[in-house]
């Protein structure tokens, strides 16, 4: 039941994102497995189109925030303003306080801005005002960005990074696929047509679901394995943390469910090895390690 009603989301959003199923089927693992997406390519590979065919096909409501230098916190997480009677404030909550937030060019704001979201994206509540208030459920964050050469972007701290459960990239269409681009309609007016499959209710309890999904002995040797790896390896400054292999679990459990089966394979840990990963490791001049293949081959398979 779960994993059709998956499948008809996807179909519904390859109606208007031409031949990116993979990027689509990391994306719905990255919500499913109650993690946040981090979206780095150039512009005009429709990071934010993305963004909001998922939030049409989920049955999610979107807000979308353009980071810009001069953003604030409080324009994220909102502000509390004098009531009628000016002896008391009343809080007024920022577009946070939504099921799906688009946090676009998140990287040409400042830090002090970026980290509004860092609660919100961990503890799924924002603190304001000595008040703590819940956000909705589900939560889920798809950020993009720019790359880090570009003019007027500030590096994410890797304490940002980290709450992030994915970071992936859209690439350029293939031909077939860009050809059907230039041709066909445009592709915001076929947002409105699509229907959505899902809804928030349904969405939580397939969430439900996939955290309860079976994980063998082996399996959980094998990511062991793989943290040891790269705390012992001479590539990286620093391997992943237990919190990465926390994320790499749930994202190999969100994608088991995915294509229907009772428990986790390594088949599913190594498809969603690097987009867990490649964010959270870094190299020894201090950028970011970007693991290639060789992550994948360096653990035995049990």
């Amino acid at each position: 039941m779960g994993q059709s009603l998956l499948t008809r989301v996807l179909d519904a959003a390859e109606t208007v994102i031409l031949g990116k199923r993979h990027q689509l089927q990391l994306a719905l693992c990255c919500l499913l497995a109650r993690g946040h997406l981090l979206i780095e390519d150039v512009p005009g590979v429709g990071k934010t189109l993305f963004a909001h065919v998922l939030a049409r096909v989920l049955g999610l409501k979107l807000q979308r925030i353009q980071f810009t230098s001069d953003l604030l916190p409080a324009d994220i997480l909102g502000y509390s303003i004098p009531d009628l009677t000016g002896q008391s404030f009343q809080f007024r909550p920022g577009p946070v306080f939504s099921q799906m937030i688009l946090a676009d060019e998140i990287n040409r704001a400042t830090p002090k801005a970026q980290s509004a979201l860092l609660e919100a994206m961990e503890e799924r509540q924002v603190t304001a005002d000595g008040e703590t208030r819940p956000l909705p459920e589900p939560f889920f964050v798809i950020a993009t960005q720019n790359a880090s050469t570009s003019v007027g972007a500030f590096r994410l701290p890797e304490s940002q990074l980290d709450r992030f459960l994915m970071r992936m990239t859209m690439g350029y269409p293939d031909t077939g696929a860009e050809r059907t681009l230039l041709s066909g309609a445009d592709r915001r007016s076929l947002l409105q047509q699509i229907d959505s499959p899902l809804d928030a209710v349904t969405l939580h309890a397939l969430m439900s679901q996939v955290s309860k999904m079976h994980v063998a002995e082996p399996l959980m040797d094998y990511i062991q394995a793989i943290l040891a790896y790269t705390r012992q390896s001479h590539r990286y400054m620093t391997g992943l943390s237990p919190r990465a292999g926390l994320a790499l679990l749930a994202a190999a459990k969100a994608h088991a469910f995915l294509q229907g089966r009772r428990g986790v394979t390594p088949e599913d840990v190594q498809a969603v090895l690097l987009p867990v990963t490649s964010h959270r490791l870094v190299s020894l001049n201090g950028d970011v390690a970007n693991p290639g293949p060789e992550l994948l081959t360096a653990v035995a398979v049990p």
